[in-house]
């Protein structure tokens, strides 16, 4: 290991959360292939068994704990259980992330069901956030993923999705992976959502 990778992991494990690439290179002053090799040292030590695995996402880098472990860390620490991401949360978490930025509505238009609740829940989770307004009637809001999306299902950046299909088939595996509950709806079940204050007001016509 290089004496740079055991910086960058000295300021990763003080800072806890994500840090830009380039603001460690530039107060290290390290040139861009030291950068990179010390990287990838830092890919190969932090992986497979590792209990911390580091994780590089929108050019930023984080440690956090090997998800094959979430059991075995929930028993010591007993944290507090994760509300539950149901089928439908997914099937909209997925529509977000391949077509973003969009509309609450363009979302129900793919899936024929009411996503108020999904998008509400999603929001609060952190894994979606409100990214602007459509220029459009009512201005709706358009959502869009965020870093901990990233984080959470191990994806370094958003171009590198794979397609609706196998993202979702991924979300799916993932979050059974780190023992979250999936309640099984069928897709276009019809279900009647409140609609919280931050979405009161965001009504467009659709097309018939």
């Amino acid at each position: 290991m290089s004496q740079l990778s055991d910086h960058i992991e000295a300021v990763l494990f003080v800072s806890g959360k994500a840090v830009e690439e380039s603001f460690i290179k530039e107060k290290l002053n390290a040139t861009d292939k030291e950068m990179r090799e010390a990287v990838s040292e830092l890919l190969a030590k932090f992986s497979g068994n590792s209990g911390i695995h580091l994780l590089r996402f929108n050019n930023k880098l984080q440690f956090a704990t090997n998800p094959n472990y979430s059991k075995e860390v929930e028993a010591v620490l007993n944290p507090i259980k994760e509300k539950e991401l149901t089928n439908a949360m997914l099937e909209t978490l997925a529509i977000i992330a391949y077509k973003q930025p969009v509309t609450r509505i363009e979302i129900e238009e793919i899936r024929s069901v009411d996503c108020t609740y999904s998008v509400q829940n999603l929001v609060r989770l952190g894994l979606v956030e409100v990214v602007g307004r459509k220029d459009t009637i009512g201005k709706p809001l358009l959502f869009a993923t965020t870093d901990e999306f990233l984080k959470r299902f191990s994806i370094s950046n958003v171009t590198d999705l794979p397609d609706y299909e196998s993202l979702l088939e991924k979300l799916q595996q993932i979050t059974s992976a780190v023992n979250v509950e999936v309640v099984e709806k069928p897709m276009f079940e019809h279900v009647e959502e409140p609609i919280p204050d931050f979405l009161q007001g965001e009504q467009v016509d659709k097309i018939e």
